[in-house]
């Protein structure tokens, strides 16, 4: 049997772990491999199949089909029309968009035990929505104000008002009191803790416009510094 028929067989093969336990039931559904990586994807928005396929490397179409169905069946994921398309997109339901906690803070753990990138790894800019959510420490926002960032051809910011800080994709509205460049593999090493922004700065791996004051609050919202 070819590997991918096997690989597409592994998929509908779906084995529960027989355990009345509410972290087992959440595995029984979304702990294959490949699952939890498709629902970081569709968090920050619909994606095609083929979106899907180019985003996630190395998966494979037949896994690929697969876990979408396991997904899809278990009413994680369903399928909506594109406007003005005839291709179909997928996306989060109401079900699948409550994994969004659980997932940042797998992200927030993940990036404590993160090391070096290998060679042929993937870094890709979309993630870093996510990484900067998962990084947010909320008890250290401070005035209403608004940060941007592009990350190769990324570009989102953090909004702060009334406290709180949130993760919006798109430029910042107006003018932002910092604008942060760089390119994903440098963003997620920072965030990582293996790459300090100073240094980032010094190579020119990191490029920051904006007053001292707005960078040590950004740097503070985010973890970075005390």
């Amino acid at each position: 049997m070819p590997v991918r028929d096997k690989q597409a067989e592994s998929g509908r093969r779906r084995r529960a772990y027989g355990q009345y336990c509410g972290l087992a039931g959440a595995l029984d559904v979304i702990g294959e491999r490949w699952s939890l990586l498709i629902v970081r994807e569709l968090l920050t928005g619909p994606c095609r199949y083929n979106e899907l396929l180019a985003s996630l490397s190395g998966i494979g179409t037949n896994l690929l089909a697969a876990r979408l169905r396991t997904l899809t069946e278990a009413g994680v994921v369903r399928q909506v029309p594109r406007p003005g398309s005839k291709v179909r997109a997928y996306e989060l339901t109401e079900l699948g968009t409550g994994l969004r906690g659980a997932v940042l803070e797998l992200a927030r753990w993940g990036l404590g035990v993160l090391g070096a990138p290998s060679e042929g790894d993937l870094a890709r800019p979309r993630w870093g929505v996510l990484a900067l959510e998962a990084m947010i420490v909320q008890d250290a926002a401070g005035p209403d104000e608004t940060y941007e960032f592009r990350v190769d051809d990324e570009v989102f910011h953090i909004r702060v008002a009334d406290g709180a800080a949130g993760v919006v994709q798109g430029p910042a509205p107006g003018e932002p009191v910092l604008a942060v460049r760089t390119d994903a593999f440098t963003f997620i090493e920072i965030g990582a803790g293996r790459l300090s922004p100073i240094e980032a700065t010094l190579t020119r791996r990191l490029v920051m416009d904006g007053t001292d004051q707005a960078i040590i609050r950004c740097s503070r919202l985010l973890g970075l510094t005390a």
